[in-house]
């Protein structure tokens, strides 16, 4: 009998070679697909890739009201969509650059970048709409089922595979691949009207949505670089879609333009968001010193990076972003408070634990070095963060466990510097030299 991961290469190869028809669930017609993607496999991609996806946007605003407010909002509309049964999932992200996203099967994210430009709920609800639009219309998994196979079989694969190397491919490529995914002219028509339609049907005024549109031509106009590395990018907008899902509304809805039934809701917008303005002074240094550190100029992002501190010390980010950038000029000890605060304000952001369980490596602290990167492993699997566990297994005692670890890495990594620092400490290790 040919071995499991050999029958489903072969699955794989033999969809490629199938082509058929899908049913888009909103319209009702047939679209091309070479592999057609059954609802429970949209579910399992997005539960598979979102995870991931959260972590490489900076984890999530550590704001439990605004995240509760935003997902009471988007699960509103959902429940008028054309797929309510989906198990839909809204997040706020900490990431600066505007931007929103959805994933197969019902997992969408706003980043806080585009939320604090917003002045009422419907805008919100416009934006969030949009998003539903992808994902029952199935626009993601209609580029899954169109061709982008390498996806599929790293999916399909990581469940015959074990160890670092399956769950980084299956759960970071995959999230970066569907966090870049751009949609086309038309996909992106039919979620405008899509989320115009839930807004309406939920009790917003689409006058929301043509906030949302006037706004976001403005920002298009001033070539913002944040905007155009973030929203534009995967969603482009001109004067002409704005214009079309305007007439759109006239056409369909201009009763409700006028109906105070039909409501913007700003007040519990600005409750919930308070935070988040809050906050904003703090986060512009933040980014400021991001630019700093792509310019190479280490130290004004540092110095930067302790105003933002100042200005919000309750954010767990700016922490753990002053304390990654001291790692970088080997400041370990001066980092070690900062990356430790920010694992206490938030836990949930695998970066902080990586920085701290790399000061603990350095320390030989392995017991709590194996915790926090055990915990950042779980949270992000990355080569740093195995090399490093391996690191503090070895000398904690758990050698089968390093050997495991440094296999991994070596093989996910043959040409790089941890890669081959990881061959050489398995040849001095037991059961490491066969590699």
């Amino acid at each position: 009998m040919l071995p499991k991961k050999m029958l489903l290469v072969l699955s794989l190869v033999a969809a490629v070679t199938m082509t058929g028809c899908a049913i888009n669930p909103v319209t009702g017609r047939s679209e091309l697909a070479f592999y057609e993607m059954s609802e429970g496999e949209e579910i399992s991609i997005g539960k598979k890739a979102f995870p991931s996806a959260i972590q490489q946007m900076q984890g999530e605003v550590n704001d439990p009201a605004l995240q509760a407010y935003v997902g009471k909002v988007g699960k509103k509309l959902a429940a008028v969509s054309h797929r309510p049964q989906l198990p839909y999932r809204f997040v706020v992200l900490n990431d600066s650059t505007p931007n929103a996203f959805a994933v197969p099967g019902g997992a969408i994210a706003i980043t806080r970048g585009l939320l604090v430009g917003m002045e009422n709920e419907a805008q919100l609800a416009a934006v969030l709409g949009h998003e539903i639009g992808h994902v029952t219309a199935r626009h993601a998994a209609q580029g899954i089922q169109r061709g982008m196979l390498l996806n599929l079989g790293v999916i399909i694969l990581g469940e015959a595979t074990g160890g670092y190397s399956a769950i980084a491919r299956q759960g970071g490529q995959l999230a970066a691949t569907l966090i870049d995914n751009s949609y086309s002219r038309e996909q992106e028509s039919e979620s405008d009207r899509l989320g115009i339609d839930y807004m309406v049907r939920a009790g917003y005024s689409p006058f929301g949505s043509v906030q949302l549109q006037e706004f976001l031509l403005k920002q298009s106009g001033e070539h913002d670089p944040a905007w155009l590395a973030g929203l534009f990018r995967t969603h482009p907008f001109s004067r002409e879609r704005m214009v079309a899902n305007q007439a759109y509304i006239q056409s369909r809805y201009p009763a409700t333009l006028h109906d105070s039934a039909y409501g913007m809701a700003p007040a519990p917008f600005r409750a919930a968001t308070a935070g988040l303005r809050k906050s904003a002074k703090a986060y512009a240094l933040y980014d400021q010193a991001r630019q700093e550190e792509q310019r190479k100029n280490p130290g004004r992002a540092t110095e930067l990076y302790r105003q933002a501190v100042q200005a919000a010390p309750d954010q767990a980010l700016l922490h753990s972003a002053l304390g990654h950038a001291l790692l970088r000029q080997e400041k370990l000890a001066e980092a070690k408070p900062y990356l430790a605060k920010a694992v206490t304000l938030d836990g949930n952001y695998f970066a902080s634990r990586l920085g701290l369980g790399y000061v603990l490596v350095q320390e030989k602290e392995w017991g709590g070095a194996i915790r926090e990167l055990t915990r950042s492993m779980d949270l992000m699997p990355t080569l740093e963060g195995a090399y490093f566990l391996a690191e503090a297994h070895e000398h904690g005692g758990d050698r089968r466990q390093a050997v495991i670890l440094y296999k991994q890495v070596a093989a996910a990594d043959p040409k790089g510097r941890l890669g081959r620092s990881a061959a050489s400490r398995l040849q001095a290790l037991p059961g490491g030299r066969s590699f």
